[in-house]
């Protein structure tokens, strides 16, 4: 399918948030997903990212995750000035205001008429947490989340009892975890804590860790890994398939 993308402005919680969602060129509705984008919000390798995911039947909505901390159309560079500032922001902004931000991402969807009704969510990196994060929302069936970070580390500042491991009880959707072994962000130990939570809280989930270092979907990167990057898509697209 061909794609457009169209620019939004949400009303959140915490202010205005600018969305960018990616749809097929086609009449009707399709399901929706969520697209949590790096610390650098839309740049353009996670605008292609999108794109793929539209491509194939979804309309994706791709969020400034940072929308309350920069001014609307903020895209940081991947570069360590870029790198910091992106940081600073993951370690001001709380779960609970990401968690707002979902509500009206769902809400807004839901209202579109080229939304079926039913809600996913992916991301890569702190994506993938927030992905994570969304699938506690009960309006989110699914979520694939790539090497999501801070997940272990509870590092994201929020309330006591509000980490997203302690929350994970919660989760009634189906979630899809990948990591790479070669990423340092979320080493051995880590993701073994992530696991065994999962499996104490009964979650519903996929497992999945592969030979691809941290930020290997990223095109243009000299991490990216082209073949493995495709197998997730389809995995992604798979996951969606079945559950929205």
């Amino acid at each position: 399918m061909r794609v457009l993308s169209e620019l939004y402005t949400l009303t959140t919680a915490t202010g205005p948030m600018q969305t960018r969602v990616y749809r097929p060129v086609a009449e009707g509705s399709f399901p929706a997903i969520i697209f949590y984008s790096e610390i650098f919000q839309e740049t353009a390798p996670i605008s292609r990212m999108a794109t793929v995911l539209a491509g194939h039947g979804f309309a994706v909505l791709v969020p400034e995750i940072f929308h309350e901390l920069n001014p609307a159309g903020t895209v940081l560079g991947y570069d360590d000035v870029g790198k910091d500032k992106g940081n600073s922001d993951k370690a001001t902004k709380p779960l609970e205001s990401h968690d707002s931000d979902t509500v009206a991402m769902v809400d807004f969807a839901r209202s579109q008429p080229w939304c079926r009704g039913k809600v996913g969510a992916m991301g890569v990196c702190i994506g993938g947490h927030l992905a994570y994060r969304a699938a506690v929302n009960p309006d989110v069936a699914a979520a694939f989340c790539l090497y999501a970070t801070d997940i272990h580390s509870g590092t994201i500042p929020s309330q006591a009892g509000n980490d997203s491991l302690s929350r994970t009880r919660d989760i009634r959707g189906e979630l899809y975890m990948v990591f790479g072994k070669q990423d340092p962000h979320v080493p051995a130990e880590g993701r073994r804590r992530i696991q065994q939570n999962l499996e104490d809280c009964q979650s519903r989930y996929t497992w999945l860790e592969v030979n691809g270092e941290h930020a290997f979907m990223r095109d243009g990167d000299a991490r990216h890994d082209p073949a493995l990057a495709l197998e997730m898509y389809q995995k992604a697209i798979a996951l969606f398939k079945n559950t929205l």
